[in-house]
Order: C-alpha cells, then structure tokens, then sequence
C-alpha cells in the first residue's frame, strides 16, 4: 500500500510540476536564442531594468543612448522576464514595419488599453484594418483646409501671450505656453469644443491628461508593476483609475452632446427649419466639423462604432494629438534659436507671404512655407516627438544574421535611426537642406520615420505639420528667438514623447 502511494504521490507530483517544467524549458530555449544577440548582462526577473533603479527621470534617456551606442544596429534587452531586440538600422525597420505582417503594437501599449481601449493606436487586426479605412477620411485635405483657422486662431493667442515676456533681458519657458495653444487646437479640431486652456488655465480633463502620461512611464520602467492587480493596489494605480475617470466621464459627455446636436439638427431640417445660431455656438459646431462630428456622421449610414468606439477614437486623437506637436514646435524654436541664420531665412520667407499683415494664415499660405516645412522635417529627425515605438512579430524573422521567435517584442529607436551617417552625414548638425528634394529622392523610405512609417503610420502627418507651421508662423511673424541653452546644456526626459527637461528657455525681441 505504501507503494503505491508512493507511485501516487510521484504522479500528482508530476501532473503539478510538468506545466511548469515545460514552460522552464521554453524559457531556457527561448533565452538560449535571444541572448545570442548582443546586450547588456541580464539576471533572474528584472532582466536589464536594474540600470533603471533610483534613476531621476532625465537620466532615463541618457543611459538608453549610451546603451544603443554600445550595441549598434541591433540589441536585445530584458524588460524582467520579457526580451525585447532593439534595432537602430533602416534596413531592418522596414523588415519589420514594411509590410502588414507585423501590424501588432508591442506589449508595453497595454498599458494605455485602459486610457484608448481599442483605438487606432493600440488595435490590431481586422479591428485595427476596420477604423482606419473608416477614420482616413477624416484626415482629408479638404477637412484640413477647415482646420487652419483653428490653427492661426490660437496661434495668435499664443503670440499675445507671449508678448509681455518679450524684450525683458530674461528667458521665459515657451513649453508650458505652446502646451496650452495645442491642447485648445487638438480639443477644438478632435471634440469640437472650447476649452480655453490659454486664457483660463487648467481644468481638470487637462490635469487628468498630463496625469495618465506620467504614470504610464512610471510602470513601464517598473515590471513588478506590470500585473493589473498589483498596479491598481498601489497609490499611482488608484492615481491612475482617478485621472481615467475624469477623462473618460468628459469625452463621453462631449459625445453625448455631439450627437444630441446632431438630432436636433437632423429633426429641425426634417420639419423645415434650422438651429438657432446661438444653439450651434454654445455647441462648438458652427460651419466646422471636427474629427468626432465626422466619425459620427461618417458611422450614421453603417453603424460599425458603437458609442464605446467613438471614444476610445477620440481619446486616441487626444493622446497623440497634443504632446507630439508641443514637443515638435518647442524643439523646432530651440533649434531655430541656435541658428540666428536659418531663423533670418525663414523670417524672409515667412515676411514675403504675409508682408506684414495680420491675417490669419490660410491652406494656400501654409504650402508656401518651404523653408519653415524643411526645419520642421529636420526637427523631428534630431528630436522626434516619438523617440521610440514597438511591434510583436508576427513571425519568426532574421535580423543581423540572429534569428528572432514570433511574438517577440520589437523596440524600433527613431532617435537612433535618424542618427545614420550613410544617410544623413554629420548627423548632429541642424540643416533644413537635408530636405530640399535633391538630398532626399534617394534616401532609404525607412531612414527617416518621425511619424512610424509603413501601412502603420501616422494617420494624422499632415494635421501636424500644419498645425506646426501655423503656429511657429504666428509666433516668428512676431519675435526673433534666441535660445538660452546649447544643445549640449538642454537636457531630454524620455518620457512617452521626447520632451526637454525643464522646458525650452528662449529669449524673445519683438520684431
């Protein structure tokens, strides 16, 4: 009888432990073929991250970019027990962004699931292929063209703001102030509605926005936070749950409101009348569209968004609408601070346009802006608002002559990849001209990818770059810049965008 126990005994024993040995096994191999790639000394559970411990946050960039210096090209890291290759060469990012094989964002975008659910984003698959055939018409020229009052409308707000700190001998923080002026663009041009961020402060959907963005960095760089139940035990979990109720509450209460005026509309044309003037400017609506009235109305005659879509749409919209072009705007007047002559050139051109007018600038007046447009390029080459983004393979693949598993995490450093002196010689140089068409016709597509690149690119592209020129426009309209620190003195925070460390400080003269 003991012997069979025994037998007994050794079976259950098996029957528990054998799932666990299988996946020790998997790991084994697994690990066996990603450290063949070369990378910094990983150890049981945290990995590589223990380079990140009692770290400040401006240093976080630094020791990535001191890392990828170390393992060019291609690197793998250990995010705990999650491995990840990292790769900085054109040629391997279209292998893995070129195709629609790989369309899967990595691992650490679940992490925003909760702020943007399924959105453009962070969906993949048939879903992902779905909204963005249904949301790329938002994106048209011709809505575009609607947008750019919005555009010189707080642009110009921006330039008043501006204006009491000009000619005082002292630096002022432009971040903080171009921060506002794209959150009143994106929430006019995303919800259609008026948030006065310029003129009234900070209100509390604003506050939650910042909030989000923030604790998402802070779990990313911490993997004993990964596990939903942990995080939310903690006090930046409950921060987090409080900030995302905020912004949920606010969106679908525009939503709501939005097509309530979209009823009203419908049901006073029916009866052969129209809205009170007065009803259309307390709704935001007026002759403009903004991206969730065209959602709305683009889901009317086919119903694929339910309410929850269309939120988790313009929440998406929100998320990369607003930081992204802060940074890009803030960089660009930095590096247009540093170079007095480049900033003359684009004075002249930005002078020739509107000879000294005051009018708002227009679609027409924005596609003159060459030179300003080739700055902006060069900008987000050195300083891309997006220093870095991830796939899952879809596939195993081969990089470098290493083989890499499917479902492996991508790390692909548009930073780094912008830095490649086969394509772009002396590369910490600021020269617009990299842009004039002759330099640029035969560059490699994947070589430069401010905006992703592939069938998975930024759908909004163009919004951004239009929304940068008019601002800066309407700022150089009215001031000479000139930046307090060098670029070796101006420190980045690797946060979810590339943002400077303590804002960007410039001197303004009026002009």
């Amino acid at each position: 009888m003991s012997e069979l126990n025994t037998i007994l005994y050794g079976i259950l024993t098996f029957l528990v432990f054998a799932p666990f040995l299988q996946w020790l096994i998997k790991r084994v191999q697994l690990a066996q073929i990603i450290d063949k790639i070369p990378g910094p000394k990983a150890y049981p559970l945290i990995g590589t991250t223990h380079i990140f411990f009692g770290r400040k946050r401006d240093e976080i960039f630094y020791i990535i970019d001191e890392r990828t210096k170390r393992y060019p090209n291609i690197h793998r890291i250990w995010t705990g027990m999650q491995p990840e290759v990292r790769i900085t060469k054109a040629e391997y990012v279209e292998a893995i962004i070129g195709s629609s094989k790989h369309i899967e964002k990595s691992n650490g975008y679940r992490f925003l699931m909760d702020w943007l659910g399924e959105g453009l984003l962070t969906s993949k698959g048939e879903r992902w292929f779905k909204h963005r055939k249904l949301i790329t018409p938002t994106f048209h020229f011709h809505i575009l063209d609607g947008f750019c009052d919005v555009f010189a409308e707080h642009g110009s707000i921006l330039a008043e703001r501006l204006a009491s700190y000009a000619d005082t001998g002292k630096p002022v923080d432009v971040f903080p102030f171009i921060t506002k002026a794209a959150l009143d663009i994106i929430c006019e041009t995303a919800m259609g509605v008026k948030v006065n961020a310029q003129t009234e402060g900070e209100n509390e959907y604003i506050q939650a926005i910042y909030g989000v963005s923030e604790l998402f960095l802070y779990r990313l760089i911490r993997p004993w936070l990964y596990p939903k139940f942990i995080f939310e035990m903690t006090k930046h979990g409950k921060k987090n749950k409080e900030v995302l109720n905020t912004i949920h509450t606010y969106t679908k209460k525009v939503i709501q409101d939005r097509k309530e005026a979209m009823r009203r509309k419908g049901s006073a044309a029916g009866n052969g009348t129209a809205p009170t003037e007065n009803t259309d400017d307390n709704l935001g609506v007026k002759k403009r569209l903004a991206f969730l009235d065209l959602l709305l109305q683009g889901n009317e005659n086919n119903n694929q968004l339910t309410d929850d879509d269309v939120r988790e749409e313009v929440d998406t919209f929100m998320f990369e609408g607003h930081d992204t072009t802060t940074a890009g705007m803030s960089w660009a007047l930095f590096l247009l601070g540093l170079h007095p002559d480049v900033q003359d050139k684009v004075h002249q051109e930005i002078d020739s346009i509107f000879s000294g007018s005051d009018r708002p600038a227009t679609m027409q007046d924005l596609n003159e802006m060459k030179l300003l447009e080739r700055c902006l390029k060069e900008t987000l080459r050195l300083y891309p608002s997006v220093s870095f983004f991830g796939r899952t393979l879809s596939e195993d693949v081969t990089l470098a002559g290493y083989h890499i598993p499917a479902r492996t995490l991508i790390g692909i450093q548009a930073y780094h990849v912008h830095r490649d002196e086969r394509f772009f010689p002396d590369p910490e140089k600021f020269d617009p001209d990299r842009f004039l068409p002759e330099n640029s016709e035969n560059r490699h597509p994947f070589a430069y990818i401010p905006f992703s690149a592939g069938p998975r690119n930024c759908i909004g592209q163009k919004f951004a770059l239009l929304e940068e020129k008019s601002v800066i426009s309407s700022i150089l309209r009215k001031f000479q810049v000139r930046s307090a620190k060098t670029r070796e003195e101006q420190r980045i925070n690797h946060e979810l965008i590339t943002r400077p460390k303590d804002g960007i400080q410039l001197y303004l003269e009026k002009r």
